[in-house]
């Protein structure tokens, strides 16, 4: 699996985009085009998430200036916001039913589980007491935060319609992520699924960048 992120950033209406190049410009673009020559690839973590949330400034001769991250607030203010992009190089996975099921039978009761699709589109959870959700970039799918065993552990696992829903879900949401190039999706609601098979070939007619 080959990835990179590059670093986009939105007007506030979403309306305008705009890349980081090499150069540390900007240029603009369409939010979460495909990659061109000069714009910036990050496949260090670390450095992607450093630029997430970072707030921008027009200069009418530099640019953009870079400012601060992010409050928890700023978000409820205007401003030109940097995002993480996903560039997938290579195919992605079919995510597996089995590994789900063994995902959700090991989670112990009582304990804020966060079961979700990492990039590789394997299935993981997070302990949210002990791990930030908050631009996240191990989480390209989440579902819903449980702590109960009807939802969670061996008796949730057991519990076939219900398993059978999550997995079309996040298979689903898995479309999503792909076409968008989004992280943190969340997987959509039952009623808006299409037919598994449907979502099954899609996923697989899904081509790379």
């Amino acid at each position: 699996m080959k990835t990179c992120f590059s670093i986009d950033a939105l007007s506030p209406s979403g309306a305008k985009a705009w890349r980081l190049q090499d150069n540390q410009q900007w240029r603009e673009c369409i939010y979460a085009e495909a990659l061109q020559d000069g714009d910036a690839r990050i496949t260090d973590k670390k450095a992607t998430e450093a630029w997430i949330n970072i707030k921008l400034k027009k200069d009418k001769t530099l640019g953009f200036i870079v400012q601060k991250k992010a409050g928890r607030f700023d978000f409820l203010m205007r401003g030109t916001y940097t995002h993480a992009v996903l560039h997938r190089l290579s195919s992605a996975s079919l995510p597996d039913k089995a590994q789900m099921l063994s995902c959700f039978e090991q989670l112990e009761p009582g304990t804020p589980w966060l079961v979700h699709l990492n990039i590789a589109g394997q299935f993981k959870a997070l302990n949210t007491q002990q791990v930030s959700i908050i631009s996240n970039l191990d989480i390209a799918v989440r579902g819903e935060i449980a702590s109960s065993e009807d939802y969670i552990g061996p008796i949730a696992a057991a519990n076939a319609q219900m398993m059978d829903d999550h997995y079309r879900q996040f298979l689903a949401g898995w479309l999503v992520h792909l076409k968008s190039s989004n992280m943190n999706v969340f997987v959509p609601d039952l009623e808006k699924l299409q037919e598994l098979d449907e979502t099954i070939d899609a996923i697989r007619d899904w081509q790379h960048e």
